[in-house]
């Protein structure tokens, strides 16, 4: 990206900034590049069909920032000085000629004689300069309207993403045959934009493929791709719009997940919380809950999900076993994402996320995002978590790139060796009283929650690490103490009741660890939730 930023909207809401780019976005430039050519080359045509015939790729796209949206008015087109029941009559004139032309077999004097007259019909069905250059056939209101003093304008919106790297590769699973990659490298040194017009691009094929970040499969992505027959549904398109009245991409859609994440030259320690995660913000006026709320809006996000899958709930969701006793494997965490790591940051809970792990089976993953679609179809004007006493909350699933840094999965899955708590953990062994007793037993309790960390770490697949610091003070800006977090229980065996001690935990480990990483017993309802940071400093952490 030649200007460091992305301008394009998504296609179903034009006040949300698109990244990465589809793969369709791609495609449809690659095709307008090679037909804009004065003589179409039939070899970059055939390149385009067996590109058309992959499946989707994996794409490898930084992290990026979201400019403020706001909206700007714009002069109309011109193609109101043309009266739009002639667009009508003549698009449909063109469609029947289309028709007529490709039923012609008939390769004879005659049929090519039938050929020449539709193309000609077609021709002239084509020339706008004949409704506006004879005199009488200008509609003269429209006409006037043109005038700066009388130019009509209509509101539009620009959003656009300045990406922390601006480099976006895809990566196609199959090698190109013979020829065919050089033929396509030939159409991308062509593309000069993607998305808007201001989104100046230059395009390569590439021989060493970078880390892929999002891959094809059931996730909480889904982006625009082509199938068999894309371009010739672009140039049937095409032959209608001709680039003047509005149009739109054809498209399939496809679901994308979070690819593993690599530090170059380093292993990198996976959790087996690791996976992707489908987010919630929070509208503007119901972002004034703290975080010590947050496991009441987890449990409020679960039962709304839930009330809308169907039963019998699998294990890998509901995380309990078919006799009601809790799951030890992992499975899908409800997690509110509270504002904390910045100067400003005051804690409160602005959107959800909904974790989902690498391991879940595809069909639970379909189950999962049927109920998400069934709960948006039952609240078509906005979906509502009821809170009792603390109101309600209203919130709307994030579909690109969050205009909220928090909101952001990457923020929380950045590979690092430095992890902090933004919720404090519930141990899942009680160390003792922390704050009470004698000299010996606090230093006892102290280290026994140590270790009650480490173990967290060994449950969700990790390593020991190589420094834990237990504290009840927050070591992020925003997070809350201890003491502000209402009492954790949970269900013991024979279902007696035990309270769970929460503590704030700094970790550093011997390798990067790519999160999201949730530790300690309350970990799938919001509990525990760690941030990765860049170095530990004395006395906290900075991001």
């Amino acid at each position: 990206m030649l200007t460091g930023r992305f301008v394009a909207a998504q296609h179903n809401d034009r006040r949300q900034a698109e990244w990465p780019p589809d793969p369709a976005r791609l495609f449809s430039a690659l095709v307008a590049t090679w037909a804009d050519a004065d003589d179409p080359d039939p070899a970059e045509r055939g390149a385009l069909l067996w590109l058309e015939t992959q499946a989707p790729p994996a794409i490898a796209a930084s992290d990026a920032s979201a400019r403020k949206v706001g909206s700007h008015f714009v002069p109309v087109n011109d193609v109101a000085v043309i009266a739009s029941k002639w667009h009508e009559r003549t698009a449909r004139a063109v469609d029947q000629l289309l028709r007529e032309r490709q039923s012609l077999s008939d390769v004879s004097k005659s049929g090519a004689r039938n050929v020449a007259r539709i193309e000609n019909k077609l021709a002239k069905l084509r020339d706008v300069r004949s409704q506006v250059e004879k005199v009488g056939n200008t509609n003269p209101e429209s006409a006037l309207a043109m005038l700066p003093e009388r130019r009509g304008k209509q509101e539009r919106f620009f959003p656009s993403v300045t990406p922390d790297s601006p480099r976006v590769t895809f990566v196609w699973s199959a090698g190109a045959p013979g020829g065919v990659a050089e033929v396509i490298d030939q159409l991308l040194r062509r593309v000069t934009r993607l998305g808007h017009s201001s989104s100046l691009v230059s395009c390569r094929t590439v021989e060493r493929c970078p880390e892929t970040t999002l891959e094809p499969g059931e996730g909480g992505h889904t982006l625009r791709v082509v199938r068999d027959g894309q371009l010739a549904e672009l140039e049937r398109r095409f032959a209608r719009h001709r680039g003047i009245v509005p149009r739109a991409l054809p498209f399939l859609t496809a679901n994308y997940r979070a690819a593993t994440a690599t530090v170059p030259g380093r292993p990198v320690r996976r959790p087996n919380t690791f996976g992707d995660w489908i987010v919630f913000g929070f509208d503007y006026k119901s972002r004034a809950l703290p975080a010590t709320k947050l496991v009441d809006v987890a449990k409020a996000l679960r039962g709304a999900v839930f009330r809308h899958a169907d039963d019998p709930l699998p294990e890998q969701l509901s995380g309990h076993l078919s006799d009601g006793q809790p799951s030890v494997a992992p499975h899908v965490a409800f997690l509110p994402l509270p504002f904390v790591g910045f100067e400003h940051a005051d804690g409160r809970l602005l959107g959800a996320a909904i974790s989902v792990p690498q391991s879940t089976e595809e069909g639970v993953r379909r189950l999962l995002y049927r109920a998400i679609g069934r709960w948006e179809e039952s609240e078509p004007k906005g979906l509502e978590l009821r809170l009792g006493r603390a109101g309600t909350l209203k919130l709307s699933r994030i579909r690109g790139l969050a205009d909220m840094v928090t909101l952001r999965p990457s923020v929380w899955q950045r590979p690092s060796r430095f992890w902090v708590s933004a919720t404090p953990l519930a141990l899942p062994r009680h160390p003792g009283r922390l704050s009470a007793g004698s000299a010996s037993a606090r230093s006892k309790a102290w280290e026994l929650a140590e270790e009650s960390v480490v173990a967290a770490c060994r449950h969700v697949g990790l390593d020991e690490p190589i420094s834990v610091e237990v504290s009840l003070a927050p070591y992020l800006a925003g997070t809350r103490p201890v003491s502000g977090f209402p009492p954790f229980v949970q269900n013991g065996r024979g279902g007696k009741p035990l309270r769970r001690q929460l503590a704030h935990a700094s970790l550093t480990f011997a390798e990067p660890v790519t999160g999201p990483l949730m530790l300690g017993a309350g970990r799938f309802v919001g509990l525990g939730l760690m941030r990765p940071v860049r170095q530990m400093r004395e006395g906290g952490s900075s991001g």
